[in-house]
């Protein structure tokens, strides 16, 4: 695509700053991926599974990869994933599948997550999209929230024969995906490429509907909703509780993505926090104008993912660490310095503080649930964090209502969500098919 810089098949980053979606995002040919695919090992004791968090068979797919067999290459991914596109594309692979690929221990890892985007995008471009069941079994099944574990548990259902209907809060659907995680790492219409395979498979999807508001947990089994399953992931921001968090110019990390636009941050941005939203925040800010951005931590650890960081650099932020924020005034942050012992662990504070001027100040340090279904639900029951609690079936405490994903978990990753509303989803199965017996 002309203006577009081609990042080389072997490089691990990019070496040019990044400005849109494709440079950043780029994916292989089906030439490269053949040739990536005959990387692979085959290992018998494949490493690379264990490391995968939906359990994703990754010697057999790739093996499927090397002989242009694409099609059956995507059925193998599908059955343990059914957001492949999207996992293909933001899930952390140098930590998961190709952390522990074995071609990594004294070079590089084979590109699993790479193969992984080809194929899910082979197929789309091929029309492959499973077939709805010719007949449902008449049980309906409400979604609340439309995230990567919503999406799951829906197509696993309507797969099933089960009538879903997904209630989502907002305009458009994917949660997270669509309103946290940037254009530049994840295309909108990826997702919108999940919104249509959905409606082929009979799921309505009813938006800007807020349950725990005008309609409750216990309307939707009033009207003849045989479970529920919630996916609400945790849009909460987490406050510091520090003096000045309520100043005109600083915002927090998840509020400052669902529409960057809407901010006027200045020139010069300070961001709290090293997680995978500072990285994202960072970079967006950036794109936004920000001359300079400079993410800050108390310790010495970076919770984001490697190549996160990577790109984050490259891309002109600061990083700096052993400052742990302690008030905010008009001109920036106040910080106290850090002090390490010689495990780089924080044993205490310089009495000195160090005033940073910022023209805006960006909070990403954690997000919590929100709590209206919890208000609105008496047997609805939580973690002392607002985590909903779970048994081993993902059912809640409340009968015939489930849960997975961040809203369960705490702020994770997609894939762990998607395994999670795996189990959900057969949870549900075998409750509905109890309860029909019974």
């Amino acid at each position: 695509m002309e203006g577009l810089v081609r990042v080389p098949v072997r490089e691990q980053e990019p070496k040019v700053r990044a400005t849109n979606f494709e440079e950043v995002c780029y994916g292989y040919n089906e030439e490269e991926a053949v040739a990536e695919a005959s990387r692979c090992l085959n290992c018998k004791n494949a490493q690379c599974m264990k490391g995968c968090p939906v359990s994703i068979n990754i010697p057999a797919f790739i093996a499927q990869v090397k002989e242009r067999n694409f099609e059956e290459a995507y059925h193998i991914i599908s059955e343990s994933s059914a957001l492949p596109a999207v996992c293909g594309r933001v899930c952390p692979q140098e930590s998961q599948c190709e952390g522990q690929c074995v071609r990594g221990i004294k070079g590089e890892a084979v590109s699993i997550g790479k193969l992984e985007r080809l194929v899910a995008d082979w197929a789309r471009e091929h029309g492959f999209v499973p077939a709805a069941p010719e007949k449902t079994n008449g049980k309906k099944v409400a979604v609340i929230g439309s995230g990567p574990a919503g999406i799951t548990v829906a197509i696993k259902l309507a797969l099933a024969g089960y009538k879903v209907t997904i209630f989502e809060e907002r305009s458009k659907i994917g949660g997270m995906l669509q309103y946290g995680i940037p254009e530049f790492r994840l295309s909108k219409s990826v997702i919108d490429r999940y919104k249509k395979k959905m409606e082929e498979l009979g799921i309505r999807i009813r938006p800007n509907t807020v349950i725990g508001s005008a309609i409750v947990i216990d309307n939707l089994f009033r009207d003849g909703y045989s479970s529920v399953f919630v996916g609400t992931g945790v849009w909460r921001p987490k406050a510091i509780g520090i003096k000045g968090e309520s100043l005109g110019n600083v915002y927090f990390g998840i509020d400052y993505l669902r529409r960057p636009e809407a901010h006027q941050l200045g020139e010069k941005v300070a961001v709290i926090g090293m997680g995978n939203v500072a990285m994202d925040v960072a970079r967006t800010a950036l794109r936004h104008g920000a001359k300079e951005v400079t993410l800050y931590a108390r310790g010495k650890r970076i919770s984001a993912s490697s190549h996160e960081v990577s790109y984050t650099k490259l891309e002109g932020a600061d990083f700096v660490f052993g400052k742990a924020i302690e008030s905010i005034n008009e001109a920036g942050p106040m910080f106290k310095t850090s002090i390490f012992d010689e495990n780089n662990k924080v044993i205490g504070y310089e009495e000195k503080l160090d005033q940073v001027e910022a023209d805006s100040i960006i909070i990403c340090v954690s997000q919590a649930p929100k709590n209206k279904l919890v208000l609105t639900t008496d047997q609805l029951k939580t973690t002392e964090k607002g985590l909903l609690l779970t048994d081993e079936n993902c059912m809640t405490t409340h009968e015939g209502v489930f849960a997975a994903g961040d809203v369960v978990q705490g702020a994770n990753t997609v894939v762990h969500a998607v395994e999670e509303a795996k189990r959900a989803a057969e949870g549900m199965i075998r409750y509905m098919e109890r309860e029909e017996n019974e």
